[in-house]
Protein backbone atom coordinates (compact mmCIF):
# COMPACT_ATOMS: atom_id res chain seq x y z
CA UNK A 1 0.00 0.00 0.00
CA UNK A 2 1.25 3.69 -1.11
CA UNK A 3 2.37 6.13 1.65
CA UNK A 4 -0.02 8.78 1.98
CA UNK A 5 1.34 11.87 1.27
CA UNK A 6 2.31 14.82 3.19
CA UNK A 7 -0.75 16.49 1.55
CA UNK A 8 -3.23 13.85 3.21
CA UNK A 9 -1.57 13.48 6.27
CA UNK A 10 -3.65 14.93 9.87
CA UNK A 11 -1.46 17.78 11.14
CA UNK A 12 -0.97 17.60 15.06
CA UNK A 13 0.47 20.34 17.53
CA UNK A 14 1.26 18.73 20.53
CA UNK A 15 1.05 21.60 23.99
CA UNK A 16 1.55 19.32 27.20
CA UNK A 17 4.41 20.04 30.05
CA UNK A 18 4.19 16.19 31.55
CA UNK A 19 7.63 14.85 29.88
CA UNK A 20 6.10 11.02 30.02
CA UNK A 21 2.54 11.95 28.58
CA UNK A 22 4.03 14.40 26.25
CA UNK A 23 6.51 11.41 25.01
CA UNK A 24 4.55 8.60 25.10
CA UNK A 25 1.72 10.92 22.89
CA UNK A 26 4.80 12.39 20.47
CA UNK A 27 5.99 8.69 19.76
CA UNK A 28 2.69 7.33 18.34
CA UNK A 29 1.55 10.15 16.60
CA UNK A 30 5.56 10.34 14.55
CA UNK A 31 4.74 6.27 14.70
CA UNK A 32 1.31 7.00 13.11
CA UNK A 33 1.46 6.55 9.04
CA UNK A 34 -0.94 9.06 8.35
CA UNK A 35 -0.20 11.67 10.91
CA UNK A 36 2.99 14.53 10.67
CA UNK A 37 3.64 15.42 14.73
CA UNK A 38 4.35 19.90 13.17
CA UNK A 39 5.26 20.96 16.84
CA UNK A 40 5.41 20.25 20.55
CA UNK A 41 5.35 23.15 23.12
CA UNK A 42 5.58 22.48 26.96
CA UNK A 43 4.37 25.98 27.91
CA UNK A 44 1.76 28.54 27.30
CA UNK A 45 3.75 30.96 26.12
CA UNK A 46 5.60 28.64 23.30
CA UNK A 47 2.01 27.19 22.44
CA UNK A 48 1.18 30.84 21.57
CA UNK A 49 4.45 31.21 19.29
CA UNK A 50 3.33 28.09 17.41
CA UNK A 51 0.04 28.57 16.76
CA UNK A 52 0.94 31.71 15.18
CA UNK A 53 3.53 29.92 13.00
CA UNK A 54 2.12 26.34 12.26
CA UNK A 55 -0.68 25.60 10.29
CA UNK A 56 -2.32 23.05 12.03
CA UNK A 57 -5.39 20.13 11.27
CA UNK A 58 -5.21 18.93 15.59
CA UNK A 59 -4.32 20.43 18.18
CA UNK A 60 -4.19 18.70 21.56
CA UNK A 61 -3.21 20.88 24.53
CA UNK A 62 -2.73 20.39 28.52
CA UNK A 63 -4.48 22.76 30.92
CA UNK A 64 -2.34 23.04 33.70
CA UNK A 65 0.37 24.28 31.59
CA UNK A 66 3.67 25.72 33.63
CA UNK A 67 3.06 29.78 32.73
CA UNK A 68 -0.41 30.28 32.21
CA UNK A 69 -3.41 28.07 31.05
CA UNK A 70 -4.18 26.15 28.05
CA UNK A 71 -7.16 27.87 27.54
CA UNK A 72 -5.50 30.89 26.55
CA UNK A 73 -4.15 28.65 23.68
CA UNK A 74 -7.31 26.96 23.05
CA UNK A 75 -8.83 30.26 22.49
CA UNK A 76 -5.50 31.86 20.55
CA UNK A 77 -5.74 28.39 18.39
CA UNK A 78 -9.60 28.26 17.73
CA UNK A 79 -9.35 32.38 16.44
CA UNK A 80 -6.24 31.68 14.20
CA UNK A 81 -7.41 28.46 12.77
CA UNK A 82 -11.02 28.14 13.00
CA UNK A 83 -10.97 24.59 11.36
CA UNK A 84 -8.89 23.17 13.35
CA UNK A 85 -9.84 20.68 15.46
CA UNK A 86 -8.85 21.34 19.18
CA UNK A 87 -8.63 18.52 22.33
CA UNK A 88 -7.91 19.09 25.66
CA UNK A 89 -6.08 16.42 27.85
CA UNK A 90 -5.80 16.95 31.15
CA UNK A 91 -5.86 16.01 34.75
CA UNK A 92 -8.64 18.64 35.07
CA UNK A 93 -12.16 17.11 35.47
CA UNK A 94 -14.13 19.90 37.14
CA UNK A 95 -16.60 21.66 35.50
CA UNK A 96 -14.99 25.08 35.57
CA UNK A 97 -12.63 23.78 33.12
CA UNK A 98 -14.32 21.72 31.41
CA UNK A 99 -17.09 24.41 30.17
CA UNK A 100 -14.45 27.31 29.75
CA UNK A 101 -12.51 24.68 27.54
CA UNK A 102 -15.28 24.40 25.11
CA UNK A 103 -16.96 27.85 25.04
CA UNK A 104 -12.82 29.07 24.15
CA UNK A 105 -13.11 26.48 21.00
CA UNK A 106 -12.53 23.04 21.95
CA UNK A 107 -14.29 20.03 20.31
CA UNK A 108 -12.92 17.06 22.46
CA UNK A 109 -12.39 16.60 25.90
CA UNK A 110 -10.00 13.71 27.26
CA UNK A 111 -8.94 12.96 31.32
CA UNK A 112 -5.62 11.67 31.60
CA UNK A 113 -6.67 8.27 32.63
CA UNK A 114 -7.05 7.46 28.67
CA UNK A 115 -4.10 5.26 27.39
CA UNK A 116 -1.80 7.11 25.35
CA UNK A 117 -2.29 4.59 22.47
CA UNK A 118 -5.99 5.11 22.44
CA UNK A 119 -5.00 8.56 21.45
CA UNK A 120 -4.59 7.69 17.46
CA UNK A 121 -8.66 6.80 16.65
CA UNK A 122 -9.79 9.85 18.87
CA UNK A 123 -7.33 12.29 17.12
CA UNK A 124 -8.79 10.80 13.59
CA UNK A 125 -12.42 11.03 14.97
CA UNK A 126 -11.96 14.68 16.15
CA UNK A 127 -10.09 15.14 12.48
CA UNK A 128 -13.08 13.76 10.86
CA UNK A 129 -15.40 16.26 12.60
CA UNK A 130 -16.48 14.36 15.97
CA UNK A 131 -16.28 14.93 18.93
CA UNK A 132 -14.39 12.61 21.77
CA UNK A 133 -15.18 13.23 25.22
CA UNK A 134 -13.87 10.67 28.43
CA UNK A 135 -17.46 9.23 29.55
CA UNK A 136 -17.11 10.83 32.89
CA UNK A 137 -16.82 14.47 31.28
CA UNK A 138 -20.08 13.21 29.10
CA UNK A 139 -21.64 12.69 32.48
CA UNK A 140 -21.39 15.61 33.78
CA UNK A 141 -22.27 18.06 30.47
CA UNK A 142 -25.59 15.96 30.79
CA UNK A 143 -25.84 16.00 34.32
CA UNK A 144 -25.23 19.86 33.93
CA UNK A 145 -28.28 20.45 31.35
CA UNK A 146 -30.39 17.75 33.46
CA UNK A 147 -30.73 19.88 36.36
CA UNK A 148 -31.07 23.11 34.53
CA UNK A 149 -34.45 24.69 34.98
CA UNK A 150 -36.14 25.66 32.05
CA UNK A 151 -38.43 28.91 32.57
CA UNK A 152 -41.77 28.85 31.14
CA UNK A 153 -42.44 30.41 28.51
CA UNK A 154 -46.29 31.58 27.36
CA UNK A 155 -47.58 31.39 24.14
CA UNK A 156 -47.37 35.31 23.93
CA UNK A 157 -44.04 35.43 24.64
CA UNK A 158 -42.51 33.05 22.10
CA UNK A 159 -39.72 34.96 20.15
CA UNK A 160 -39.91 35.21 16.27
CA UNK A 161 -37.79 32.28 14.60
CA UNK A 162 -34.08 33.30 13.73
CA UNK A 163 -34.07 34.94 10.34
CA UNK A 164 -32.22 32.57 7.23
CA UNK A 165 -28.83 33.64 7.19
CA UNK A 166 -27.90 35.58 3.87
CA UNK A 167 -24.94 33.80 2.51
CA UNK A 168 -23.00 34.79 -0.43
CA UNK A 169 -22.93 32.20 -3.40
CA UNK A 170 -19.38 31.69 -2.79
CA UNK A 171 -20.13 30.83 0.73
CA UNK A 172 -23.15 29.30 0.23
CA UNK A 173 -20.43 26.46 -2.48
CA UNK A 174 -18.00 26.97 0.60
CA UNK A 175 -20.45 25.38 3.37
CA UNK A 176 -21.45 22.26 1.24
CA UNK A 177 -18.16 21.84 1.24
CA UNK A 178 -17.38 21.76 5.06
CA UNK A 179 -20.52 19.83 5.15
CA UNK A 180 -18.91 17.06 2.67
CA UNK A 181 -15.56 16.97 4.89
CA UNK A 182 -13.44 19.05 2.63
CA UNK A 183 -10.53 20.43 4.21
CA UNK A 184 -9.69 24.21 3.50
CA UNK A 185 -6.62 23.00 1.45
CA UNK A 186 -8.87 20.96 -0.62
CA UNK A 187 -11.31 23.75 -0.85
CA UNK A 188 -8.72 25.98 -1.81
CA UNK A 189 -8.24 23.65 -4.85
CA UNK A 190 -11.60 22.77 -5.78
CA UNK A 191 -12.28 26.71 -6.04
CA UNK A 192 -9.06 28.09 -7.13
CA UNK A 193 -8.60 30.30 -4.55
CA UNK A 194 -5.86 30.06 -1.44
CA UNK A 195 -6.31 28.59 1.47
CA UNK A 196 -6.68 31.98 3.20
CA UNK A 197 -9.40 32.95 1.01
CA UNK A 198 -11.26 29.85 2.26
CA UNK A 199 -10.81 30.63 5.94
CA UNK A 200 -12.43 34.02 5.48
CA UNK A 201 -15.48 32.55 3.78
CA UNK A 202 -15.21 30.46 6.95
CA UNK A 203 -15.17 33.32 9.13
CA UNK A 204 -17.89 34.70 7.93
CA UNK A 205 -20.33 31.47 7.43
CA UNK A 206 -19.46 31.52 11.25
CA UNK A 207 -20.33 34.72 11.88
CA UNK A 208 -23.74 35.14 9.75
CA UNK A 209 -24.57 31.63 11.50
CA UNK A 210 -23.40 33.41 15.25
CA UNK A 211 -21.69 29.59 16.07
CA UNK A 212 -18.26 29.04 16.53
CA UNK A 213 -16.89 26.08 15.27
CA UNK A 214 -17.61 23.45 12.19
CA UNK A 215 -20.08 21.45 13.80
CA UNK A 216 -22.66 23.89 14.95
CA UNK A 217 -22.22 25.78 11.16
CA UNK A 218 -23.63 22.83 9.91
CA UNK A 219 -26.35 21.99 12.72
CA UNK A 220 -27.65 25.62 12.13
CA UNK A 221 -27.56 25.92 8.15
CA UNK A 222 -29.60 22.34 8.53
CA UNK A 223 -31.71 24.14 10.89
CA UNK A 224 -32.37 26.97 8.71
CA UNK A 225 -32.93 25.37 5.69
CA UNK A 226 -29.46 26.06 3.80
CA UNK A 227 -28.60 22.20 3.71
CA UNK A 228 -30.97 19.45 2.26
CA UNK A 229 -30.83 17.23 4.83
Amino acid sequence: MQAPSNHSLIRVVLVEDDVNFQQALQEIIQNAPDMRLLSVASTRAKGLQVIELEEMDVLLVDLGLPDGSGIDVIRAAHARWPQCGIMVCTAFGDEQHVMQSLEAGAAGYLLKDSAPQSMLAEIRSLHAGGSPISPLIARQILMRFRTQEKPVVSTAQVLPPKPRAALSAREQQVLEFITKGFTAEEIASLMAVTRHTVQTFVRRIYAKLEVSSKTEAIYEARHQGLLDD
